[in-house]
Formats: structure tokens, C-alpha cells, sequence
């Protein structure tokens, strides 16, 4: 029965973190503000991409934010719902971590 309990928490912890964690970045597109990240140069990397591509996909990210059709008052309310979505994410982390160690909670 623990082994239930165990998975049933774990299965609910991944949705949350996970769904909220793309809602917040469904959100801040919205708010017209694209994550663009430059990969790291590693020397196993699967994909490399050239400065070209990297710079392209920067073009691309900037040229969807300006079509964006949102008011600056809709844009706002997204980013802040893109925040509080994160927000979250880091509470439930910081829940588990808590769950976790018994020496946080005296068990």
C-alpha cells in the first residue's frame, strides 16, 4: 500500500510541476517574451547549431513578438501569470525537497 501512496504522490507532483512549468512558458510567449537560449558549446553535444541558426531563430523570436495581437494590458497579465505559474513550480520543488528530508520536518 505505501508503494501506491509513493506513486500516486510522485505521478501528482510531476503533472503539477510539469503543467505549470508549460503553462508559465505558454504565458510568457503570450506576454510577447520568447525564450531564446543560446546552447551551450559542449564537446558531446547532440546538435550544434552555427551562429547563423542561432541568430535566425533569435530573428524569428523577435519578428512573433511584434505580431503579437494582445494589448499591453493583456501582455502584462500574461507575465504575470507566467510568473505566478513558475512560482509554482518552485514551491512544489521546494515541498518535495521538503517531503523529502526527514530532517526538515522532525520525522
Amino acid at each position: 500500500m505505501g508503494f501506491i501512496v509513493v506513486l500516486v504522490a510522485a505521478l501528482t507532483g510531476t503533472v503539477l510541476v510539469v503543467g505549470f512549468y508549460a503553462l508559465g512558458l505558454k504565458m510568457l510567449v503570450r506576454a510577447g517574451r520568447v525564450p531564446v537560449v543560446i546552447p551551450a558549446a559542449f564537446t558531446d553535444a547532440i546538435t550544434v547549431l552555427t551562429p547563423a541558426e542561432i541568430k535566425s531563430a533569435a530573428k524569428k523570436a523577435a519578428k512573433a513578438a511584434r505580431k503579437n495581437p494582445l494589448t499591453p494590458m493583456q501582455k502584462r497579465v500574461a507575465l504575470i501569470a507566467a510568473y505566478c505559474c513558475f512560482t509554482v513550480c518552485g514551491l512544489a520543488i521546494l515541498f518535495g525537497i521538503y517531503l523529502i528530508v526527514p530532517a526538515l520536518h522532525g520525522g
